[in-house]
């Protein structure tokens, strides 16, 4: 594998409250694993505050974690001298939601392309203004943008700079964190149909992670459900509809938009609050929000169980589900 995730977790010390409030360890991440093949995409799915994009910043190491390991091409980052990682650290990079916040808007395109080259690569400038033009074209814009600034293009375009930039040092593994989620819905498919060339062309492995299952489930090979820092489902994205098992998961898949009048939904919309991650339940954490909650529920915490296939899943009565 190219990237194995071992019980990584993230857990923070918060008052409750007041300059004398007492301490709660708050479990932004509890525990997760997985793991990602060369040129493999794993989509990461979860509402807001499940801990998915604190995942991504502890892959790459923008946020110390508590405990559990990464392991990048055989080798823990965390357990690397920093000036190793950082030269390992070439071959990971990321693309974030916001285009226009990670752009430097006093730097032309041209250099903010280039300054991954020029940190991380031994090239002359020459060679270096060859890779960028190349890398721009790619993208789908043009050499003449190089001259721009990041205010002159729209927000679709700005996202393809930050693609580039991400690419233009070769790296075999990018994380998305929420790529898309600040664009109209047509420029979305334009920059996903992208990402996916870049991939059958390079060979580079995604961890995508979104809110939306819908936009996940187009460029995914697998998709894992994330749930207040745990993770509840994994499977392959080509049987999400037919095999999905974890009532949060048929409760995303549930109140995804289908244009069919004719279409039966579920009873399996979501209900009530999500817990506070400074206050779990004991149990299933989605003991509160799910239909088919019993009392095993609220005493014991449910394991990932395989059922085979690459299908893990993480509920006491799944089979349940499964069964209508």
């Amino acid at each position: 594998m190219l990237l194995d995730v071992k019980d990584l977790t993230k857990h923070y010390r918060v008052s409750r409250g007041g300059l004398l409030g007492a301490k709660a360890t708050l479990k932004a991440v509890d525990g997760v694993s997985f793991s990602i093949a060369e040129g493999e995409t794993l989509g990461l799915v979860g509402e807001s505050g499940s801990g998915k994009s604190t995942i991504g910043q502890m892959l790459l190491l923008l946020t110390p974690h508590t405990s559990g390991s990464v392991h990048f091409e055989k080798q823990d980052l965390h357990a690397l001298q920093k000036n190793y990682r950082a030269k390992l650290m070439g071959k990971i990079q990321a693309v974030f939601q916001d285009p226009y916040d990670c752009l430097n808007p006093k730097m032309r395109v041209g250099d903010i392309v280039a300054e991954p080259l020029r940190n991380l690569a031994r090239l002359d400038a020459a060679e270096i203004d060859r890779q960028v033009a190349a890398v721009i074209e790619k993208v789908g814009l043009r050499p003449s943008d190089l001259r721009k600034f990041p205010h002159q293009f729209s927000g679709g375009q700005r996202q393809r700079i930050g693609i580039a930039r991400a690419i233009s040092v070769k790296p075999r593994f990018i994380v998305l964190d929420e790529p898309v989620s600040a664009l109209d819905v047509s420029v979305q498919a334009q920059v996903i149909n992208l990402l996916k060339d870049i991939q059958r062309e390079d060979g580079v492995a995604y961890l995508f992670i979104s809110h939306n299952l819908a936009v996940v489930e187009h460029l995914s090979h697998r998709i894992a459900i994330l749930y207040l820092g745990r993770i509840v489902e994994v499977l392959h994205s080509e049987n999400l509809n037919a095999q999905a098992a974890h009532p949060y998961t048929l409760s995303l898949i549930d109140a995804i938009p289908v244009p069919d009048p004719e279409r039966v939904r579920t009873d399996l919309s979501l209900k009530g609050e999500i817990p506070s991650a400074m206050d779990l339940p004991r149990g299933c954490s989605f003991q509160g929000r799910c239909a088919y909650a019993q009392e095993r529920c609220r005493q014991q915490t449910p394991a990932l169980e395989d059922l085979g296939a690459g299908h893990l899943v993480a509920c006491h009565f799944h089979r349940l589900t499964q069964s209508g």
